[in-house]
Parts: structure tokens; sequence; C-alpha cells
């Protein structure tokens, strides 16, 4: 489903700047795969995992804070990703999402008097529709249809701002903060959602997103002068095809140029949201664009850090959304199709060895022998290990190669 091309591309301004990409081809066929003795550990460890996700679930279904029913649907899509058959816990916790969903289609609880960025319906209602669907249950058709026709007219329409084609945490609202961690989250839901299409009503239009809005927006994020004229691009080689946080923003620090014009330094988590964008847009893997991310990732590669931003380097603040990291870089990877990376210094890798590796190395027990995740970084709520574990096991279950 994600590489069926129905969308034009946009036309693009080849330069000499993404030319070198072109060894970074995804076609290009795997040279070594996983061993048996790690795919036989790491199914192990996601069913582990997936057992201790199912001995914090509460007795209404819900997982974490209920405030958030994101923080449900994602532990009941690694469930469901991972072949869970305890049909038990998963009605429950799609009765928990149900019970969150508005009249206008999106599924969200509303926030305490004051809290920023109020009860972030974009991003809930996003992450909510895409486990609902995981499910195949038909019968969930028109709760998921109408969280499409929401999610749908809140994409940013207006002509000549920065956030043209993206999204942000709450539509309507009087601080739109659109972002490509959003966004992307937005066009996953779209597009993995698409084909409930076919169940509509008789009469109804169909709903989709301005694709060539979001290809917009997708291009006014990336560190490519390729297709981004903005002021701020870094030409920088270390910067090119990389990704920032929104059109006008980077939380990895800037850089002067010869001429000490303002320059965004690439993001390593908005890399992956990118590429993982692009492909859900349509756009072909052997495309300029993605082989230009890819040869951003190639030699950034890190499974250390989650951020480039030189004031946090060497402190623990240089791990803070790590495993958002990990989760997004998963999907991402697995969508494009390349399963080994060659940096221009050193040598070769599978890119899923690594990660599961990681993984493996991070889990955690419990003092009953659960095997879970948590980030000693607690921010973007990665102190909670609920979530935290299901972007583990998502990341790990999207990084095995499908038998």
């Amino acid at each position: 489903m994600f590489y069926t091309v129905r969308r034009s591309l946009l036309p693009l301004l080849l330069s000499a700047a993404l030319l070198y990409a072109d060894d970074d081809a995804p076609t290009a066929k795997p040279t070594f795969t996983i061993s048996a003795p790690t795919t036989d550990e790491t199914h192990r460890t996601i069913r582990e995992g997936m057992d201790w996700l199912l001995s914090q679930q509460q007795s209404d279904g819900h997982w974490s804070n209920p405030g958030f029913p994101a923080l449900t649907a994602l532990p009941l899509w690694a469930l469901v990703q991972g072949g869970c058959t305890d049909t038990q816990a998963i009605e429950k916790a799609t009765q928990s999402i149900l019970s969150n969903v508005h009249d206008d289609g999106s599924i969200w609880r509303k926030a305490p008097e004051g809290r920023r960025g109020g009860g972030l319906p974009n991003y809930n209602t996003a992450i909510c529709m895409v486990a609902l669907h995981s499910l195949n249950q038909p019968e969930l058709a028109p709760v998921i249809l109408k969280a499409r026709d929401y999610m749908a007219k809140s994409q940013y329409l207006v002509t000549g701002e920065s956030g043209y084609g993206g999204f942000g945490y709450q539509p309507g609202s009087d601080r739109p903060h659109i972002d490509l961690s959003n966004s992307h989250l937005a066009f996953e839901a779209m597009k993995l959602t698409e084909e409930i299409e076919d169940l509509r009503p008789d009469g109804e239009a169909r709903t989709d997103l301005d694709w060539q809005a979001a290809l917009t927006f997708i291009q006014n994020c990336q560190n490519n002068p390729a297709v981004n004229t903005n002021t701020w691009v870094n030409t920088a080689p270390e910067e090119i095809g990389g990704f920032v946080y929104k059109p006008d923003q980077s939380r990895a620090g800037t850089t002067l140029s010869e001429t000490s014009a303002l320059r965004l330094r690439s993001m390593p988590g908005m890399t992956y949201a990118g590429l993982l964008s692009y492909i859900y847009a349509d756009v072909d893997p052997n495309d300029p664009r993605v082989k230009a991310t890819i040869h951003w990732i190639r030699n950034n590669w890190n499974l250390d850090i989650a951020s480039r931003d030189p004031e946090k380097a060497g402190t623990p603040e240089a791990q803070d959304g790590l495993y958002y990291l990990y989760n997004v870089m998963s999907k991402g990877m697995n969508a494009c199709g390349v399963d080994i990376l060659s940096p221009e210094q050193g040598t070769s890798f599978n890119w899923r060895t690594c990660l599961i590796g990681k993984l493996l190395d991070l889990r955690k027990t419990d003092p009953a022998g659960g095997i879970y995740w948590v980030n000693d970084s607690g921010r973007f709520f990665e102190s909670d290990p609920v979530l935290v574990t299901a972007y583990s096991l998502l990341a790990l279950e999207y990084a095995l190669p499908k038998q």
C-alpha cells in the first residue's frame, strides 16, 4: 500500500547537491540478514513485552493516563501488530478508545484548564484511528471514516503560511503550531486507513488529504536546496537531506553561513518522520528527495542519542525522545525498502540488526520478571514505561523482516 503511485510527482529542481545520493538506491539488495538466534530472541522479547503490557492494563481498558487515548491506542497497536490473542484485553482497550469519540469524528479527551496544547485532538485522533483500523473489524468503519473526515478538515491550508499543508495539535486554535511531528502522524493515519473508504456508504464523497499541499509542507521541512527555497536551508554537506521540526524552527541548533545568515541543523527524529512522510505521500523510494534523506541518515546514524543540538551534547538531555526516535526510525526505514546503509566513513551495516540489538540491550526487568523499556530522560512522556514499551515493541515488530 505504501508504494502505489497515484499522483504525479512535483517537478524537481535537480542540482549538484543531490547527485551524490545516487549510491543510496533503495532498490539495492541487502547483502546480509538477521541471524536465526537474534530473530528467535526478538520474537521471544516481543511476546514477553506484550505480556508486560497486558499486565499494566487498567480495569476499564485504558493504559497510562486516561486523559490521552493515544496512550491506550499505542499499546493496542503494538499488541495487534505483535499477534496478541487476548481478545478480552483488546476489546476492553477498544471500548476505552471509543468512549472518547466526539460527534465530529475526533478521538480525544478535554484537557484540564490551562494545560498547554489542550487535549491534543489531532495527535490523539491520528494514533487512535490507526489502532482501531489495525483490528480489521468492519463494525468500526463508521468511527474510522468520521475520524478521516475530521483529520482531512484539520489540515492547515492557509495559503502563504509556513505551515501550509501540515498539521498542528488542534485545528482552529489561535496557536496552530504546525510541525512535522504532528503532521507525519496525520499523514500516517490517513495513508494506513485509506482502504476503509471502500466501506463508505453510497452517496457519500470519499475523504482524503490534499496530498500536494502535504508534499509542499514536507519539502519545506527538508534541508534540501533542490526543493526548498527558504532562507534557513543549510547547505553544509552534513546537513543536506535531513529535516527540521517545522519550516522555521529546528531543535538541533543553528549555524551561520559564510555571509552570517542563520541556518538550521537537521534533526534525527524529524528526518525519519520526513522519510516516512514522503513514502506516505506516494513519493517513489528512488526519488531524489528520498535518496537525499537516506544519504543524510547513512552518514548520521546514531542509536545512542536523539538530539544533535550541540548544547545537549554529553548531557542526559541528548536522549530526550530516544524511543520516539526508534519508533519512527523503524517504520521509516522499513517503508522505504532500504536494509543496508553504507556511510562515507565506515563500513556498511544492516539497520535492522543494529536497531534490534540496541533495543534488546535496553530491556529492563521488573520484580516479577516482566520485560519492559523506559527512558531515563522523561521528556515527551518517556518516563512512562507503558508508552516507551509500546514504542519499543512497534520498533521491533517493524524492524523484523517479514517471514
